[in-house]
């Protein structure tokens, strides 16, 4: 009796390792669904909502895990690293990894379809608004780490630079019609649908493959966690990059069938971007406001979410990618250099994690070469100007 005690927690551990068999492809079809609809919805909405969309359904899995955490957080302080760990861990995996995967799958189906050397990835005017969508958050966030803490009224701030980013995209134009031939075929035929039923089987796209995903993830990442804890992965490793993986595993999925198709590729980029926003303002937000809940009930007290050392060093090395990212997409381009190099600097602190204070200081460099490069040139970025004339166009054609 007490062997099969002993052997219970095993057995339940293989059971969830073996529902990898069903949640698997179960997690390959969402991602394939909210892709598809995405592509549809474009062409009824601005991309960059869409997109916007997107992310959201792509991300619910991280949500709840961070919701998880975040709430054992606030019954227990000292797991709270955990928090920062997951969120950082996913905003350093989509940029370190995703970016660069992109590039290179890109790159390589393009040699195949007889594309010469390895050009850039160019963005399309309208896609300065997910970039610099990203820099009200990241100046917010310097203001988090020199605090040390995040509470609601921080929340209340980075909710309220999303909704402003929403506003913004919602005033960008949706996509011509003539491209629709090189969306997928599912996409085609959502469009096409005459009347109500245009709506109805875009929307069911949405809501098909995001209940899907929703009622995938957890026995997924309950899987894959398994098989992760089976092979002795530490509990901080797992949860700052194997759980954040398993979470944007839809993601990777969809951006990496669009840098397939080339001419798609600048989309695949904004849907990763969009996630990265989605990340540092909403996920960012929820944090503190799912702790101070937490910390209420077990203890009676409402308290702010706050940083030890260790974990400003997460978040300002995470910030500092991302600031990177920002600079180097500043001109509407990514070229394999850029790509090549943030995968090099994001492996290096992935599989040697003693060397963050290095991988901050080349971040750091990288950054401080690229603006005095910038300003040598003395030319404006592309990024902002197309931003700032994005918003004033819109501005003018509505009150025309």
């Amino acid at each position: 009796m007490r062997f099969l005690k002993l052997l219970a927690p095993a057995i339940q551990a293989g059971g969830a390792a073996l529902a990898a068999l069903w949640t698997f492809p179960s997690m390959l079809l969402s991602a394939f669904l909210v892709a598809w609809g995405a592509e549809a919805a474009q062409f009824l909405i601005s991309q960059g909502l869409a997109l916007a969309i997107l992310a959201w359904l792509q991300t619910l899995p991280e949500f709840a895990v961070e919701a998880v955490i975040a709430w054992e957080a606030g019954r227990n302080p000292e797991r709270a690293h955990l928090a920062i760990a997951n969120l950082t861990g996913a905003i350093r995996l989509l940029l370190g990894l995703g970016w660069p995967m992109i590039y290179f799958v890109f790159a390589i189906a393009g040699r195949r379809q007889g594309q010469h050397g390895l050009p850039p990835i160019a963005l399309e005017p309208e896609h300065a608004v997910e970039v610099m969508g990203l820099v009200p958050p990241l100046l917010y966030f310097l203001v988090v780490i020199w605090r040390q803490r995040i509470g609601v009224i921080d929340a209340g701030v980075l909710i309220a630079l999303y909704i402003g980013y929403l506003w913004i995209l919602m005033r960008n134009p949706a996509r011509e019609v003539q491209s629709l031939a090189d969306a997928p075929v599912v996409s085609r035929w959502a469009y096409r649908q005459p009347g109500w039923r245009q709506t109805a089987a875009i929307g069911g796209l949405f809501v098909v493959g995001g209940g899907l995903l929703y009622l995938t993830a957890h026995p997924f990442l309950d899987s894959m966690i398994a098989v992760a804890a089976a092979v002795g992965i530490s509990q901080f490793f797992l949860v700052q990059w194997v759980a954040p993986f398993l979470s944007e595993f839809p993601e990777f999925v969809s951006t990496f069938s669009w840098a397939r198709r080339v001419t798609q590729a600048p989309m695949a980029l904004m849907n990763i971007v969009s996630s990265n926003i989605n990340q540092w303002t909403i996920l960012a937000a929820m944090i503190p406001i799912v702790y101070g809940f937490s910390h209420l009930r077990h203890y009676g007290v409402w308290a702010d979410f706050t940083f030890d050392i260790a974990q400003r060093n997460e978040l300002a090395l995470t910030l500092l990618q991302t600031m990177l990212g920002v600079l180097l997409l500043a001109n509407m381009e990514f070229d394999w250099l850029d790509a090549t190099a943030l995968f090099v600097l994001w492996a290096v602190q992935f599989t040697v994690p003693e060397l963050r204070v290095p991988i901050m200081i080349a971040y750091g460099v990288w950054i401080a070469v690229l603006v005095i490069g910038f300003a040598l040139k003395g030319q404006p970025l592309r990024a902002p100007t197309l931003f700032w004339q994005t918003v004033r166009k819109k501005r003018s054609a509505g009150t025309a």
